[in-house]
Formats: C-alpha cells, structure tokens, sequence
C-alpha cells in the first residue's frame, strides 16, 4: 500500500468528490431503559425509558459514511410523510448531505427499525416499513434527478440495495446502463441471491454469507474457496470486480485482471452493524479518487477495522482514517508528519461523539527518555484517546534558549506517535497550549509535576484536570549535561 498516496487523497483531494447514493434509506431508532418489575397488565416486563438515540440506516448509513469521509454526498430513496422523514431529514441535512432526491410517497412509511433495549439486552424491534417496487412515475423522477446530477458532473454512484422496493431490477439497469455512459462507476451493495440486476456495474460488495447465497453453495473462508465463487460470479454477471468481506479474514478483491486479498486489521471487534455500509463508501470514494486498486481495498479495509471496534452503527470519519494511515507510514519509515491542529480538533470531536473519553497533555519531549515514557502512559490510563501537544522549535527555543531543542520538531513528533500510548500528535507554537485546549476541549486535562490543578493553563476548557508526579531521576537536561561532561573528558 502507497501510504503517501492515501494521506494525499484523505488530506487534499477526497473533499472534491462528488458522491450518489441510491437505495433503501432507513432510520434506525434506539429506546434504551431499565426493566424492574413485569407489569400488571400482562406478563412482560416493564422498561423504564431514559435514553431515545437515532442513527442512518441502510443507504443513509452509505451517505453518513460519505459525509463523515468529506465527500460531497447526494442521496436518492423513498420515504413517507410522517414525523420519522423529517427526522432522518434533520439528520442528513445536519452532516451536509444533499436529500433532494429522497421523494416522500403518500401511502408509504419512512423505513423505520425501533429497538427496544433493557440494560445491554434488546428486547423488541418494532419495523415501520410498507415494501414494493417503485410506480413507474416514481422511477421516472429519481431517473431525472440522477441525470441532472451527472449532467453537473458525478464522481461516483453507490446503490445500496436492502431490498425494500427502491433497487427494482428495472431501475438498477437503468442507473449503471446510464453511469457507464458518463464513465462514472458504480459500485453495488446486494441483497438476496439472484444478481442479474446487477449486471455490468463496476464492484459488488457482498460479505461472505451474501456471496454464498449468491454462488448457491457454502464455501470455506479461505482465500482460494472466496476466490472460485467470486470469480465464477464476476463472469455470470459481467462485474468488473468483486469484493468480499470476510469478517475476521478481512476483504478479497477479485477482478479480471487482478486478485488482492487483504488481512483484516481489526484488533477489537465489539460491533460488525453498518461495517458493509462503511466498505462500501470508502471503497467507491477511493476508486473515485483514482487510487489505484491495492490502495482503494487497503483503505476500505482500515474503515472497516475502525468501525467494527466501535459499539453500534457508526460512520467513519476522515480525520480516523488519516490516522490510521499516517500510522502506517510511520511503521513502514515512510516520511511522517503530526496531525495538522484542524485534524486534531476534528478527531477530538469524533471521538467525544462516540462516549470516547479524550485526554490531553503537552510538552517539549527533546530526548525522549524514560520518564517522559512512564508519564504518557500514565495519562493514557485516565481515557480512551491521548492527544499530545508538541512545542514547535521556534517555542521550545523560546522556553528552553538558543541551543534548544536538540531534536527536530516532526522528529520528536514521529517518536512520540510512535509509542502505544499516543494516539496523536500535533504540534503548537505558542508560549503555552491554552489555545489548543480551548480548541481540542478535552475530557482530561493532565499536567506533570507539582502543580495544583487551579494553577493549570487551559484548566476552564477541560472536563477535569489531573496532576501526575514526573518520574525522579530523569530529565533532557541531565542526558544533555552527562553528555557534556563525557565530552569535556574526551570520553566520547
């Protein structure tokens, strides 16, 4: 995998790309409460509400991922006229997805799941939903409106099809016979065993179970096995490409020309809701943006991974993914640089979005020795994610004097980033990191030495503030000193 290739892509070009999505928008509705006593009504037990969540489902999970990746993201489906619309509206209008294509249908429900949760264990699902193929006016219009965009010009097309009426055979064929014209490529998000609607578009997602369903046997999940099915389906259906996801064993590409299997990176799996949905948007975002195909799969796999460590349905953002990827370059010894502040500020707001608890700490860390060590794995321990500030050069020269510091700023930032305990890094010029903590708003706020937690910069824009002792016995100026001192004594 080119890593510079997608840190290019995920830094510069991703926020140009114009995206559709057509398919089967979903509202996905979550009533969380305590179950204490069966009612007296009848013999069922009682939940206590005291949580309502909502998230995008189905293809509005597609467009969410889309969104949070930076696309420009436009989103076709059927809804009804009911209070469930306007609130998946509210929420796709409130990522910056354009829902002009979504035609409310008299007679129909907006796709609805409601979950009824007792502590962790889900108790009921409620399904708001009337399915059929679409009226021929229907398809008409969302013809219309697809064209008007690729007349403005399109980068890529998602179908996302669960089957619920929208992804007709008829109107499948209609939308890659048109895509293929404008040259614009279509990737495909199935459901059910028969893909003759299908036929000719660019990549087909299946997971493992879909594509078995599909080839009409089971098949081990071994490369070669995934190989000969998916091989045998690109050929029945004339599909450029297809691309398995294999849970555990990660994602096979299969094309023409060209077969890539690609290890899961996941180290966590807590939730795999919505991980097809995020494959399938970072996938066709990759392809769009010219990567080349090793690097698209990699990408889509690395999104995959992030999302499946993550409880319910969640999008992945772009800032994560940059991570990730700058990560990898810093493995590889590719040429590494720190998180620009605005990423950092952006990941910070990702992760606190998710109940992800985010700690801060800064400093200059020229010479990184054992006890700075010790300290950040220290912070690390009070939340999920540990964001370092960095002095620059020009600041620790200011703080430290002329000969200071002895280490290149991004040099001590790739060192730093390169310890377990660090989940970014970014770099500050100015005298103290208030304006960064002002920015970032972390949960945890940590200093070291023996400041009380009021004396602390930055102090009224964290959720708490903590005090870690420094480790007794190292510091950069006592290496920099008996460094001197051998030297001095021609023991050097």
């Amino acid at each position: 995998m080119h890593n510079s290739f997608c840190a290019q892509f995920l830094t510069e070009k991703i926020q140009n790309l114009k995206i559709a999505v057509i398919g089967d928008v979903m509202l996905d509705r979550y009533f969380y409460g305590e179950v204490t006593r069966i009612s007296p009504e009848a013999p069922v037990p009682v939940n206590r509400v005291q949580r309502i969540t909502s998230v995008l489902g189905g293809a509005a999970n597609v467009a969410a991922n889309l969104a949070n990746l930076d696309c420009q993201v436009f989103i076709g489906g059927v809804t009804g006229q009911d209070d469930n619309c306007r609130h998946l509206e509210k929420m796709l209008a409130d990522i910056g997805v354009d829902y002009s294509g979504l035609l409310k249908i008299r007679g129909r429900s907006t796709i609805t799941k409601l979950r009824i949760v007792g502590a962790t264990q889900q108790m009921l699902r409620l399904d708001f939903e009337e399915v059929g193929d679409l009226e021929p006016a229907e398809t008409v219009t969302l013809n219309a409106w697809l064209a008007a965009l690729l007349d403005k010009g399109l980068d890529g097309i998602i179908i996302s099809d669960y089957a619920k009426g929208v992804c007709s055979a008829d109107f499948c064929q209609k939308v890659i016979t048109t895509a293929n014209a404008y040259n614009v490529p279509v990737l495909v998000d199935p459901k059910g065993a028969i893909w003759d609607k299908y036929k000719s578009c660019d990549f087909i997602t299946p997971n493992l179970k879909e594509m078995c369903e599909a080839a009409g046997r089971a098949v081990a999940n071994d490369d070669q096995a995934v190989q000969e099915v998916a091989d045998a389906a690109r050929q029945k259906y004339g599909i450029k490409n297809v691309v398995v996801t294999r849970s555990e064993k990660g994602m096979s590409l299969v094309g023409r020309d060209r077969i890539i299997h690609e290890p899961a990176t996941a180290i966590d799996v807590f939730d795999v809701s919505g991980a097809g949905d995020t494959v399938a948007a970072t996938l066709l975002a990759a392809i769009a943006g010219k990567l080349p195909l090793e690097d698209a799969i990699s990408l889509a796999n690395k999104a995959a991974g992030i999302v499946v460590s993550k409880v319910g349905t969640y999008p992945v953002h772009r800032e994560e993914l940059l991570k990730e990827i700058l990560a990898a370059e810093r493995k590889v010894g590719s040429a590494y640089r720190p998180l620009s502040r605005v990423e950092a500020v952006s990941l910070a707001k990702t992760w606190r979005a998710a109940g992800e608890k985010v700690v801060f700490t800064n400093g200059c860390f020229d010479l990184l020795h054992v006890g700075h060590v010790t300290y950040l794995e220290k912070a690390a321990q009070l939340g999920k994610h540990l964001i370092v500030g960095l002095n620059s050069d020009a600041s620790v020269t200011k703080l430290k004097g002329a000969n200071r510091p002895l280490v290149h700023e991004n040099d001590r930032a790739r060192v730093l980033a390169a310890l377990g305990c660090v989940d970014a890094v970014v770099l500050f010029s100015e005298a103290t990191p208030a304006e960064l903590i002002f920015e970032l708003k972390p949960d945890v706020l940590v200093k070291g030495g023996d400041y009380k937690p009021e004396e602390v910069v930055g102090r009224e824009n964290a959720g708490e503030v903590k005090i870690i002792d420094f480790e007794e016995g190292y510091s950069t100026t006592t290496i920099v000193e008996r460094i001197a001192k051998l030297a001095k004594e021609g023991k050097l």
